[in-house]
């Protein structure tokens, strides 16, 4: 039998990488639709705790067999303690926030299943201080479905570690995926029943905040993705950390 090249073998999706993937496209949006149709939005602590408990299996995947390093944990704690920060520091300007860029710098370095905990976990607890609602539980997945698209993008190799390639991602998936999941919750959150005219409204009046958004995320990510990276690769390499 043929041994395949070590470039192709390496940017196969993982076991871990595919029981995420299952579980964001699948689990996490089935739990938000439950709280919003069967709790009337009210349970929201609840299927926020649920969304970040699910986030935690794919890591149990991952220390099958060995015992998780503590320094392992530290980092991506590290990390979202950053997004949480940045987000906090940017308090006076509405949606011109770094945290975007720090998840996807997350999902690039340590993988897709990172990139989720550090944008789902970041706005569970930045909302200590912005204010939790029926809105966290769909922050936590836009946020960290950006970050995981991010790692598995990067794995397969369709997402660079180049500036441009960064910041034309990030863009994008700020007014495409994160734009779209708020404006849609928007809606939900005033009424259960969508239709087109809410809809369109709901996206014709989140179209500025969104690409603010998307101008604040290019903007972070030119300034901050090389020089994190870097350091992110010298920790990953001293330490022998997780590779995604």
């Amino acid at each position: 039998m043929l041994k395949q090249p070590e470039n192709v073998s390496r940017r196969r999706l993982g076991k871990r990488t595919l029981t995420a993937a299952l579980l964001i496209l699948i689990v996490i949006p089935a739990t938000i639709l439950m709280g919003v149709f069967f709790l009337d939005d009210r349970k929201y602590y609840f299927i926020s705790l649920l969304l970040l408990l699910y986030t935690f299996i794919p890591f149990a995947i991952v220390f099958e067999g060995r015992k998780p390093q503590a320094r392992e944990l530290v980092v991506i704690a590290v990390l979202t303690a950053i997004a949480v920060a940045g987000r906090s520091a940017f308090f006076m300007l509405p949606q011109f926030k770094p945290v975007l860029a720090i998840v996807i710098v997350a999902g690039v370095s340590f993988g897709a299943e990172a990139g989720f905990l550090v944008g789902a976990a970041t706005a569970l607890v930045s909302n200590f201080f912005f204010g939790q609602g029926p809105w966290t539980p769909w922050q936590m997945f836009g946020f960290g479905i950006i970050g995981f698209l991010a790692g598995a993008l990067f794995r397969k190799g369709w997402l660079k570690r180049s500036k441009w390639s960064l910041c034309l991602f990030g863009g994008a998936a700020a007014i495409v995926i994160y734009g779209s999941i708020m404006n849609v919750s928007s809606v939900l959150m005033v009424t259960p029943q969508l239709n087109l005219q809410a809809l369109t409204a709901a996206f014709a009046s989140g179209f500025w905040f969104d690409f603010v958004h998307a101008v604040a995320t290019v903007f972070f990510l030119f300034i901050l993705a090389r020089p994190m990276l870097e350091k992110l690769d010298r920790i990953k390499e001293k330490y022998g950390l997780l590779e995604p």
